[in-house]
């Protein structure tokens, strides 16, 4: 509102206001909007810096929670007032349309994730993740199989190794990849399967030591977004969606290891 004091001032005849006011609405942001945004846990960084530059340049707001993908399907079943979801995976995106909760049509891949054995002591964890099978540690952190797909793919890549059944008395489970990287970034676990996400940024590993898995030893993580029935005719929920496939934001998705 400072700028148009400033231009109704300098508007020196009614005439001369008449005559800007088309320009000043065009200058003006569209009515903001806020958005309720589920997140998956390993898109928590990201998610933040990108709703940071959403806000900035759209003038709508953000309201974020984040967890497990299969926890935030839950509390949209039961009613949950997000908007807009985005997942971790594929699975849950496309339940949601058939179940009629969200838009159909709607669902895009935003990003493809990828796995990493890490470890917060560095030269800990080898390039090629054979500490895994040396056995030198206690406990190694997964999250939840069951609910989060970065829990399924390290449990694929253990079986694809032969690890797994000399493995699973080690294992220590988080709810989510975020719990699972705090059970590891505290030192209450030596290992852990994250994100690489939650290590990477700026195109190098941010701390610690770590092997990224390679991508054929486990299912694409693709995470998909999707429009969810509550933000049909919110005008920021479809902006946020349409940001994420825009070029600052996939900078930013990238920067933090991703794929696209």
């Amino acid at each position: 509102m400072g700028r148009i004091r400033v231009l109704f001032r300098t508007a020196s005849s009614p005439a001369r206001l008449l005559a800007l006011l088309p320009a000043l609405l065009m200058a003006l942001p569209a009515h903001a909007d806020e958005v309720m945004v589920a997140v998956a846990a390993n898109f928590t960084a990201p998610m933040k810096k990108i709703a940071s530059e959403f806000e900035r340049t759209s003038g709508h707001r953000t309201v974020l929670a984040f967890g497990a993908t299969g926890k935030l399907f839950a509390q949209i079943v039961n009613g949950a007032p997000f908007e807009v979801l985005l997942a971790a995976d594929q699975r849950v995106p496309e339940q949601l349309e058939k179940d009629g909760l969200a838009l159909g049509g709607s669902r895009f891949t935003y990003a493809t994730g990828r796995l990493a054995l890490w470890s917060a002591q560095a030269n800990r964890v080898d390039g090629q993740g054979d500490v895994l099978s040396k056995g030198v540690f206690g406990h190694l952190a997964l999250a939840n199989p069951k609910t989060a797909p970065y829990g399924a793919a390290a449990i694929e890549v253990m079986k694809k190794l032969g690890l797994l059944p000399t493995l699973q008395a080690r294992l220590v489970q988080g709810e989510n990849v975020a719990q699972t990287y705090q059970f590891a970034a505290s030192g209450n676990v030596e290992l852990a399967f994250v994100a690489l996400s939650q290590i990477w940024k700026d195109g190098k590993l941010s701390d610690g030591s770590a092997w990224i898995v390679p991508a054929s030893m486990y299912p694409p993580v693709r995470q998909d977004a999707v429009l969810l029935n509550g933000g049909r005719h919110n005008a920021a929920a479809g902006a946020l969606l349409a940001y994420l496939k825009g070029d600052t934001a996939r900078a930013i998705i990238k920067s933090y290891g991703y794929a696209l």
